[in-house]
C-alpha cells in the first residue's frame, strides 16, 4: 500500500473513532467521576489527529512547504485545536448540568450559566473546529496541486477512506449545526474535484480522497435536507 493512501486510511479511521465512536463511552471516569470516559479519551483527539494532518501535509507534495504555507497550516491547526478543546470542556459541563437536572439535584438550565456553556459548546466551538476541518482540507489540496508527490492514486484504499470520512463530514456538520458552513464547502471541493477529474485524480491521492469524501457528504446532507425539509439533528428526529 502506498504511503499517501495508507495515511488517508489511518486518518479516516481515527477520525471516525475520535469523532463518532467515543459517544459510546459516556459513563463515569473513576479517576475523576465528574467527567466521563468520553471526555478523558477525547483529550487525545488533537494529540493523535494533528500529527496525522502534518504527515499528510508533508507527503502531499514533492517539494518542501514554504514558510507562508507552514504558517497557514499552524493557524488552521490552532483553530482546529481551539474549537475541539472548547467543545470538549463546554460539552462536559453541559452533560454535567443536564445530568444533575435529571437526577433532581439542582437545575441551572434556566440560568445564564447554562446558556453561556451551551453557546460555547454548540455554537462557537463547532464553528471554530469545523472551519479548521474545512481549512486544513483545502490547504492539503492546495499543497498537492502546487506540485504533486508523484504517487499514483490507489483507488480501493481512497474509496474506503473517502466513504468513512464522507460519512463523518455529514454527521459533524449536521449534528454540529454547521450546515451553513459545511454544505457550501463540500460543494466547492466537489466542483473542484470534478474539474480536475479527467486528468488529475489518478495522480493526486489527496484530492481524490477529499473528492470522494466531500461528494458523499454532500449527497448525504442534500438527501437529508430534502427528506426532512431542513437539517434537524439526529436527536431531533429520534435517531439517537
Amino acid at each position: 500500500m502506498k504511503r499517501l493512501a495508507l495515511l488517508t486510511l489511518v486518518f479516516a479511521v481515527l477520525s471516525v473513532v475520535f469523532f463518532l465512536l467515543l459517544i459510546f463511552f459516556r459513563f463515569s471516569f473513576p479517576l475523576y467521576p465528574l467527567i466521563s470516559y468520553q471526555d478523558a479519551l477525547d483529550l487525545l483527539t488533537p494529540l493523535v489527529l494533528i500529527p496525522i494532518y502534518w504527515l499528510l501535509f508533508k507527503a502531499a507534495s514533492g517539494e518542501a512547504p514554504s514558510g507562508r504555507v507552514e504558517i497557514a497550516f499552524m493557524v488552521l491547526a490552532s483553530l482546529w485545536v481551539l474549537g475541539q478543546g472548547m467543545h470538549l470542556a463546554a460539552n462536559s459541563v453541559d452533560n454535567l448540568i443536564e445530568g444533575l437536572a435529571r437526577r433532581q439535584v439542582v437545575d441551572v438550565r434556566p440560568t445564564d450559566v447554562y446558556q453561556l456553556a451551551y453557546w460555547f459548546d454548540e455554537h462557537l466551538s463547532h464553528y471554530a473546529w469545523h472551519l479548521g476541518v474545512v481549512g486544513l482540507a483545502a490547504l492539503l489540496i492546495y499543497r498537492e496541486a502546487r506540485r504533486p508527490s508523484g504517487e499514483a492514486t490507489t483507488w480501493w484504499v481512497i474509496i474506503v477512506s473517502g466513504v468513512l470520512y464522507g460519512f463523518l463530514l455529514f454527521t459533524i456538520f449536521l449534528e454540529g449545526q454547521t450546515v451553513i458552513l459545511g454544505l457550501p464547502s463540500l460543494l466547492v471541493m466537489v466542483v473542484f474535484g470534478l474539474i480536475s477529474a479527467r486528468r488529475k485524480l489518478a495522480q493526486r491521492p489527496v484530492l481524490a480522497f477529499f473528492f470522494v469524501a466531500c461528494l458523499l457528504g454532500l449527497l448525504l446532507l442534500g438527501g437529508w435536507g430534502v427528506y426532512w425539509r431542513g437539517f434537524p439533528q439526529f436527536s431531533d428526529v429520534g435517531l439517537i
